[in-house]
């Protein structure tokens, strides 16, 4: 049987500029997944204010960030599917068929349909999806889901697709996240304080059932437990929150500037949420934030990487998959 792993990110423009940013916007908050406002509301707010006001902050944002002529997140992922593939010819090299590596994006391509089709047109059997992203959220992974239904919806003869649906508590996952952070001390020295700063989602996503918060609280916790933090030496925060409703907190940003305010020198920041660096680490972590700290008193800011081509990342995306890959 021949079997094919597809990781999944969100996606990213094609191009910085404000057309290809405008597309991706558009595509992206146009998902009633991410955005639950009442549709008619939300298309006055979308294509009024974020589309026509946004978009040029947005483009310079991802051209501070852009690696050559495509996306960090895009460059990234593509490495990631490329180990991914080196594992898997070492480990079935003895096996009749060895499973394929491929990625795809939630929006703006490569899409998960183009993947499916291709893959069935090449002879697979079996489909297993990897969206990278540890913690469930209805607003990332609940989106995958989505595709699968609609792409089922299309079909007579339905594909086997399997949904990793998260692994925020994986002790691979969690020994990978530590032993950047060491590395990152051993370099540049143990912090005052660490931050572990994941991505928000509405507060009132949470109130109706989404897991995503719990599961970060518990990614943190398993992470200062592995590092043998003290309660003082590290603390929890929300990033990346979009309009004036509340979501969850505290907010990365706040947290900041009042530790900047309160004496504290030194601080890294880890984002456990995030496979692969892109425009809410490089940007918004490296950049806004730093000058956020910086500005009120801080001295030394460190953002630790991704896990991104991490070869403790990439074996760990190999373990998941090989849990559901047919024997």
């Amino acid at each position: 049987m021949k079997s094919a792993v597809v990781i999944m990110n969100l996606g990213t423009p094609t191009e910085p500029t404000k057309k290809a940013v405008r597309a991706f916007l558009k595509e992206f908050l146009s998902d009633r997944r991410v955005v639950e406002v009442p549709r008619v509301i939300w298309m006055v707010i979308l294509y009024l204010i974020i589309l026509t006001f946004r978009v040029p902050s947005v483009t310079k944002a991802y051209q501070n960030i852009w690696a050559g002529d495509e996306s960090p997140l895009r460059k990234i992922t593509r490495g990631q599917a490329s180990k991914l593939q080196q594992l898997f010819n070492q480990h079935y090299a003895n096996a009749e068929t060895v499973p394929e590596a491929h990625y795809a994006m939630t929006y703006s391509g490569p899409s998960l349909a183009d993947k499916v089709q291709e893959l069935e047109q090449g002879g697979f059997e079996h489909i297993l999806v990897l969206p990278l992203y540890p913690q469930f959220s209805a607003t990332t992974t609940g989106s995958i889901y989505d595709q699968i239904s609609q792409i089922n919806q299309r079909r007579r003869n339905i594909p086997q697709i399997h949904v990793i649906k998260q692994y925020f508590d994986h002790p691979l996952y969690i020994a990978a996240l530590a032993s950047t952070i060491r590395q990152q001390w051993q370099a540049t020295g143990k912090p005052d304080k660490l931050l572990m700063s994941f991505h928000s989602i509405p507060q009132s996503y949470s109130d109706a059932g989404d897991p995503y918060h719990q599961q970060c609280l518990a990614t943190a916790n398993l992470l200062a437990e592995a590092l043998e933090l003290q309660k003082e030496e590290w603390s929890i925060s929300f990033q990346s929150r979009l309009g004036f409703s509340k979501w969850l907190s505290p907010y990365t940003s706040e947290t900041l500037k009042a530790w900047g305010k309160e004496k504290i020198k030194h601080v890294d920041v880890v984002c456990p949420a995030f496979a692969a660096d892109c425009l809410e680490t490089l940007e918004e972590i490296e950049d806004e934030n730093r000058e956020y700290f910086m500005e009120c008193g801080g001295e030394v800011f460190n953002l630790i990487p991704c896990l991104n081509e991490n070869d403790q990342h990439i074996a760990m995306m190999a373990a998941l998959a090989d849990k559901y890959l047919p024997k």
